[in-house]
């Protein structure tokens, strides 16, 4: 290995064990899930939001609880109800009887971790209301627009749509999350654990904050510091290009698939595979760590057809295809 390239890894290998402390720490409450609290710490590095679904009970609230209270940040945690309205979320214009002035009162969307629980309960006012926070990191509260906290990320927990008492989230406000990550049950001796930690009456579930604001603003500087070579690049392009045009690249689905990837996928790609080069201590991008990160940030960006559904195909059978047809550099 060339002298340089093992001094800078040596270099990623130290930065990442700032946030292997913070897997001890989330460990000490969540058992199992690696592959969610994973995906939680690589947003954190990548300033990208995420969208959690899975069935009650498995710990997605739990988990991004445990996370930012592991973080010197500010956290709120918002319930997501029919009748939550946009100034619930964003704040308000407060008259003063005392200075006969009308004076802005800041919501719970003022925080560096906004925990959006159960985020498809609310109607399309709040979510249009969220999507600027998200997109713009600011807010508009009358005709003033506040910017909000650096860093500011939004995981959001989502129940599955069929479910009763339930919105469709809009696609647009679907593409803004960097990543959709599938919760499933736990194995039978993960659950077993489970229910020998969390079977009583009390239960411990603190956990020391071990990382500051500075740290995460300086590991997402490193991030864009890993190198990428163009052949990752190229293939990282492909990829997307895949889901518009399967065709192309001999792939036989087009017949699946009603929408492609936009480009906000790409960048996402190219940003998340740094990141996860970071959490595995290398400061350079290999095409396996694209692969890793490919199926969260896709899954939600492929619209599927009529026709797969009635093939009963999902997205992450498309994706499977994709990933083991597109040729790896």
């Amino acid at each position: 290995m060339h002298p340089d390239i093992a001094k800078m890894n040596e270099r990623y290998r130290q930065e990442s064990e700032v946030l292997q402390k913070v897997r001890d720490e989330v460990a000490k409450v969540i058992i199992g899930q690696e592959d969610l609290v994973e995906a939680l710490l690589l947003a954190l590095l990548c300033n990208g939001h995420v969208l959690i679904e899975g069935i009650p009970g498995l710990a997605k609230t739990l988990a991004v609880t445990t996370l930012a209270q592991t973080l010197h940040a500010g956290f709120n945690r918002i319930q997501f109800t029919p009748d939550l309205l946009p100034g619930d979320l964003i704040g308000t214009m407060m008259y003063n009887p005392k200075t006969n002035e009308f004076t802005p009162h800041m919501g719970p969307i003022f925080a560096n971790i906004i925990l959006a629980d159960e985020i498809n309960r609310s109607p399309a006012k709040v979510q249009s209301a969220l999507l600027e926070a998200m997109q713009e990191h600011q807010v508009s509260i009358g005709d003033q627009t506040y910017k909000l906290d650096e860093p500011f990320l939004v995981l959001a927990t989502q129940n599955p749509v069929e479910q009763e008492g339930t919105y469709h989230l809009p696609e647009a406000q679907v593409d803004r999350f960097m990543f959709k990550l599938d919760v499933v049950y736990p194995t039978k001796d993960e659950e077993h654990r489970i229910l020998k930690r969390m079977g009583k009456t009390s239960v411990d579930l603190s956990v020391d904050a071990v990382v500051e604001i500075a740290d995460i603003n300086r590991l997402r500087g490193l991030v864009d510091e890993v190198f990428m070579d163009e052949k990752i690049e190229h293939y990282i392009l492909d990829l997307v290009q895949a889901t518009r045009d399967p065709a192309w690249f001999g792939l036989d689905c087009a017949e699946l698939i009603r929408y492609g990837a936009s480009p906000r996928a790409s960048i996402f790609l190219a940003v998340a595979s740094r990141g996860k080069a970071m959490l595995n201590g290398r400061g350079y991008v290999i095409p396996q760590d694209v692969k890793d990160v490919a199926p969260d940030i896709l899954r939600h960006r492929v619209i599927l057809s009529y026709e797969a559904a009635a093939e009963e195909k999902s997205a992450e059978d498309i994706l499977k295809l994709i990933l083991d047809t597109v040729e790896v550099p």
